[in-house]
């Protein structure tokens, strides 16, 4: 765990910068809309995501390491060919889990949020999960196991094979020549994340498109279909947190309102997307029939209430490094007071950037716990003890502050009815 914090404590800013570096360039070279509120939700969902993986929350059914213990066939050693294969394993078994995410209901709640974003960039790449708390899929590990592939070597390159499936979420590289027929591009990718019916459930590789075209999935972007990006049940929010539990909260309500009792079972492994016929006749949800017609979800707030959200956003990020710093120093209690603190920080400010008028309660519980925290610890922040005084007492001053700006803006903005514009 600590380990991780350490790495991300350097790749988070890396991949804030070459964001915001992709964002300034659409917007100065191609004349794109800076969509600066869709930006905060992905990168905030990528907050959640890395806090709940160093927070170690969540289980596997069924661990590497057990399944090679069992199963391993031979024992190779440590070398780069290992490697090599390794990594076409977790390629392989990457490809299944995603397809199965995509195609049985009870899944797709744990993926969804990836593809929740209405836009294409880098910013949506870091729109991972913090709903897949129990992991079903290293049984596709099974080929590595078989060969006896050292755990050592899968711990060592799957953060790699993570890493590098984030470069492809892009629409500002074209098709790429022959290496379209090998690896996952961003053309293929534009095509995963799109909602065309041409589109749909396509291209589930990771790293390599061979797996698509072994297993019948794969899908060229065409020249005459320009992808439409999002979910057919849009999430109407910014707030990661809620997007992350959205569809299981509708299976839950579908299975009780199912009058017959085997549809309360199949409304959970049934194909994404089905619901039992008297649920959905009697309780619609909003789905997107026409890709090409449809309002995206964005309410209008002033260049105030934006700047402020940036602010709250930036805030959060330089709480999050210190808790990466301090995670080995902290206790566990400590760890997961600090870790809500985050998690609750994050669903405030983007509850306010949904104009929800309990942002103001939500934002005053996290302020609350933030000065908790502070005079626990000696009137000091975490990781922060041997700094000068003046430095911890930026804390306290904070935690006012912020409550006072989101309650100006609760009263002035938030009360007012939302305005949807797509242009902002």
């Amino acid at each position: 765990m600590e380990t991780y914090a350490q790495i991300l404590m350097y790749a988070s800013p890396v991949f804030f910068i070459l964001v915001l570096g992709e964002k300034i360039y659409g917007k100065l070279a191609k004349g794109d809309d800076f969509k600066s509120m869709d930006m905060i939700s992905s990168l905030s969902s990528g907050y959640t995501n890395t806090l709940k993986d160093v927070l170690g929350i969540g289980v596997s059914l069924l661990t590497y390491v057990w399944l090679v213990d069992k199963v391993a066939l031979v024992r190779i050693p440590f070398t780069w060919v290992n490697v090599l294969i390794a990594f076409i394993a977790l390629d392989f078994a990457g490809y299944w889990g995603h397809r199965l995410n995509h195609q049985i209901n009870f899944f797709w709640n744990q993926h969804l949020v990836h593809h929740s974003s209405e836009e294409f960039n880098l910013a949506c790449a870091l729109r991972q999960s913090i709903s897949d708390l129990i992991k079903f899929f290293t049984i596709f590990m099974l080929p590595a196991a078989l060969l006896g592939v050292d755990p050592t070597i899968i711990a060592i390159v799957a953060p790699i094979h993570l890493f590098a499936q984030f470069w492809y979420h892009t629409v500002y590289i074209g098709k790429m020549g022959w290496l379209e027929k090998v690896i996952v591009t961003p053309s293929h990718h534009r095509v995963h994340h799109a909602i065309n019916p041409e589109y749909i459930d396509k291209n589930h590789g990771q790293i390599f498109i061979i797996w698509d075209k072994l297993f019948g999935t794969f899908q060229e972007e065409l020249d005459d279909v320009p992808p439409v990006y999002g979910i057919t049940r849009p999430v109407r929010t910014w707030n990661p947190i809620k997007i992350n539990y959205q569809h299981l909260w509708l299976l839950i309500k579908d299975a009780w309102r199912a009058e017959n009792w085997m549809d309360k079972l199949r409304v959970f492994y049934k194909p994404t997307g089905w619901r039992p016929a008297d649920v959905a006749a009697k309780y619609p949800v909003e789905k997107i029939d026409d890709p090409y017609n449809f309002e995206k979800y964005y309410p209008k707030l002033s260049k105030g209430m934006e700047t402020w959200s940036w602010m709250q956003f930036l805030f959060t990020f330089a709480f999050l490094m210190l808790f990466y710093n301090a995670a080995a120093s902290l206790s566990l209690t400590q760890l997961m007071l600090y870790g809500f603190f985050l998690f609750f920080s994050v669903y405030a400010y983007t509850e306010m950037m949904d104009k929800n008028p309990r942002s103001f309660w939500q934002e005053l519980i996290k302020n609350g716990l933030g000065m908790y925290l502070f005079i626990q610890n000696g009137q000091l922040w975490y990781g922060l003890e041997n700094a000068g005084s003046w430095i911890n007492v930026i804390f306290p001053l904070y935690f006012i502050g912020a409550t006072v700006i989101t309650g100006y803006f609760v009263l002035k903005e938030v009360r007012l009815p939302k305005v949807v514009n797509t242009s902002a």
